[in-house]
């Protein structure tokens, strides 16, 4: 073997101790007391689980604050602000940005991505060509899929539609919208379908993000996820509107995005800090509770979204945070839904993207991390740290020994 890791703990069997052996980049085996030589790196009973899944997340417009303000902290504040801070973007400032935001992750432990970037007239393509070179460049510690879609409007903003298929055409892999921005939010979303067909793309859209549920334009997705067969290859983000819905609301929205295979990701820093700004007092969190979404059979992730901007002006690229953000604004207690914030930045999020080769299995790519804790709840509880990183085998990420300790399961 290349390398055995010893005594590791996994995600769905934390009362026992296995070995997990890698050869070629892949998982060969797992297994107690494996008989087998090569590089050993012994976990202690710590918790070994699959890389962390980035979903949703700006590369392109991350740490701009010097060149922004956030006087109101509302979404048209943030749009305009960084509208007027891309008319200065150029490739090179927009990969010196996303360069430093990407290692920020890498030091957290994601090892999938995918992040959304923005084309208009305003940008054209420099966002597109200062991230793409980063998908070869950090091919040797993370996977990293574009999402390219209309941050200011698609048919009320001439030129952004071919500005879209260019980059379908160079190295854009999915396709997204921003519906509400629109002069006309069905016929915005008729065309990223549209787009996604001819493309043969996967589609991940900005929606429904507001204080009220009475119109909702997740339903119009889930119509054409089903009439175009896009079902499990059509995700929406944020969604800040169903934290607002009655019961039966929230329920029928749940029904109808499981029976039409349209996941969810929430974006728990930005949605909390935009949300609630009309409000003088009480304001409503405007995070929408995935853990129920998840009770009726619909795939959620938790992402990051943005990074030292206006829409979000915190953020250290964590995603167990972002875990364990979630479940102090959603009330979340029980072992078994604390357990899902974890497999919403793993698992089910690796889901969300069509991940192909993501898991803890024999045959698949031996991406990992090591955290310091034994158990999924106690990392999202604690904070646990990621110890060690491995991409294809190959360690990416080694914390120094003085953060080590000895777990102690319960």
């Amino acid at each position: 073997m290349d390398l055995i890791v010893r005594n590791a703990r996994l995600p769905g069997a934390p009362d026992r101790t296995v070995d997990i052996g890698i050869n070629a980049g892949r998982i060969a085996v797992i297994e107690a007391g494996l008989a087998a030589e090569g590089e050993e790196l012994d976990v202690d009973g710590r918790l070994v689980s699959p890389g962390f899944v980035e979903t949703h997340i700006h590369l392109d417009k991350s740490c701009i604050l010097d060149r922004c303000q956030s006087v109101r902290g509302d979404l048209p504040e943030a749009i305009g602000e960084v509208a007027k801070a891309k008319a200065g973007f150029t490739p090179e400032d927009v990969y010196a940005r996303a360069r430093r935001t990407l290692e920020k992750c890498l030091m957290q432990g994601t090892t999938h991505m995918r992040t959304q970037l923005e084309v208009d007239p305003g940008i054209g393509l420099r966002g597109l060509e200062g991230v793409r070179p980063l998908i070869e460049e950090y091919r040797w510690a993370i996977d990293i899929e574009i999402c390219v879609f209309p941050q200011e409007g698609l048919l009320n903003n001439p030129g952004t539609d071919e500005l879209m298929v260019a980059a379908l055409n160079n190295g854009a892999r999915v396709v997204g919208a921003a519906p509400y921005t629109d002069s006309d939010p069905h016929g915005q979303i008729d065309r990223v379908f549209a787009l996604a067909r001819e493309f043969d793309a996967d589609i991940d859209m900005h929606l429904d993000f507001g204080p009220s549920a009475d119109n909702l334009d997740l339903d119009y997705v889930c119509t054409l996820a089903d009439r175009y067969r896009w079902g499990g290859r059509t995700a929406i983000g944020h969604v800040t509107k169903l934290a607002g819905a009655s019961p039966a609301r929230f329920e029928a929205a749940a029904r109808r995005m499981r029976d039409a295979g349209v996941a969810l990701t929430v974006l728990p820093s930005t949605d909390l800090f935009l949300m609630g700004r009309d409000c003088d007092c009480h304001q409503p969190r405007g995070v929408t509770h995935t853990h129920k979404l998840l009770h009726h059979g619909v795939n959620c992730s938790l992402s990051t979204n943005n990074v030292l901007n206006p829409f979000t002006p915190f953020g250290d690229c964590s995603l167990p945070r972002m875990a364990n953000l979630n479940a102090n604004i959603c009330h979340i207690g029980a072992a078994a839904d604390i357990r899902e914030c974890f497999n919403m930045i793993t698992e089910r999020s690796a889901r969300l993207i069509n991940a192909p080769d993501y898991g803890l299995a024999p045959g698949k790519a031996a991406d990992f991390v090591v955290l310091d804790c034994a158990r999924t709840e106690e990392a999202v509880a604690e904070l646990a740290p990621v110890l060690f990183a491995y991409k294809r085998g190959r360690r990416t990420l080694t914390r120094p020994a003085a953060m080590l300790h000895r777990p102690q399961p319960n």
